[in-house]
């Protein structure tokens, strides 16, 4: 994990803000002091939250989510072209336009119309049509891959927005609070910071600084993809380890067949069948004994017979 450090904010100078007569008081607690008419940024806090900002990226990007770069500004275009192109990360250069996050539903419509010209110069279709026409399918298409080609393949809204001067961009800004978007930017001294969610005090101006802070987001998207990456192979081995445990229970299988020979247990009770026999059999065995005990009362009478002679 790579970080931007004080020399290189130094070297490129995100120190510098605005003049001091157009700053924003919001900003007071992010400002060193001023040197010249012109505000000096406190790099401290910048490398602090920047590094809070670019662990958020990498941690977006690790979950599957997506990240849109917004710099329409004439100093950010490059590099936000060329480093957002290079991480696979949406973004916009040219103009923002209105809708592109709170109606995408429309900006869809658009976006599927300039991939209907883009497979039309590809297959050949295009040259059914005249001459006049297909300049100006070409014309179309390109006035459409200008405002577009950075989202042309967003199919949901990003998760993550990293913005390059939050004030020439109040547009998307608004766009991203109202859907609950949250915002990384780079906010220089004449900026609002209660706007952002994620603050990077920093100049906004100089072509140098915004490409140290571009470069360094796309890096960290590049990372999180690389983690991503990671943990899906991580879980496709734990599957595979997992595998043979769930085959497991058929190897086990013929313990189920051990209550068979258990069966014959279930005969005993005809062994006990004779035990019901000698019970009955027993009070017949007591009758016969008690019949002599009838037959005393005749002995008794023979004593009687006996005693009268």
């Amino acid at each position: 994990m790579a970080y931007v450090t004080m020399k290189q904010m130094l070297e490129t100078g995100v120190h510098f803000g605005h003049q001091t007569r157009r700053w924003n008081p919001k900003m007071r607690p992010y400002i060193y002091g001023a040197r010249n008419g012109i505000h000096i940024i406190d790099l401290q806090q910048t490398v602090k939250l920047f590094q809070k900002a670019h662990d958020l990226l990498v941690d977006t990007v690790a979950s599957g989510g997506k990240v849109i770069f917004v710099g329409t500004k004439r100093q950010a275009q490059e590099s936000v072209t060329k480093e957002a192109s290079r991480a696979e990360m949406y973004y916009v250069t040219n103009r923002w336009m209105g809708g592109t996050l709170t109606n995408f539903q429309t900006i869809r419509k658009s976006i599927d119309r300039l991939h209907k010209l883009e497979k039309m110069f590809e297959d050949g279709t295009v040259n059914r049509f005249l001459k006049k026409e297909i300049l100006r399918f070409q014309r179309e298409m390109d006035k459409l891959n200008a405002l577009l080609g950075g989202i042309k393949d967003m199919d949901t809204l990003p998760q993550l927005a990293f913005i390059i001067d939050p004030k020439r961009e109040d547009i998307a800004v608004k766009e991203c609070r109202k859907l609950g978007i949250p915002i990384v930017a780079v906010v220089d001294t004449n900026c609002d910071p209660d706007l952002i969610d994620h603050v990077i005090p920093g100049n906004d101006d100089a072509i140098r600084a915004i490409k140290l802070f571009v470069t360094a987001m796309a890096d960290a998207c590049l990372e999180g993809a690389a983690r991503r990456e990671e943990q899906a192979q991580d879980k496709d081995e734990v599957k595979k380890v997992d595998a043979p445990k769930a085959e497991a229970p058929k190897a086990e299988a013929p313990k189920a067949k051990e209550p068979k020979p258990e069966e014959p247990k279930a005969e005993e009770p005809k062994a006990e069948a004779p035990k019901e026999e000698a019970k009955a059999e027993a009070p017949a065995e007591e009758t016969k004994t008690e019949e002599p005990k009838a037959e005393e009362p005749k002995q008794e009478d023979a004593a009687t017979e006996t005693a009268t002679e």
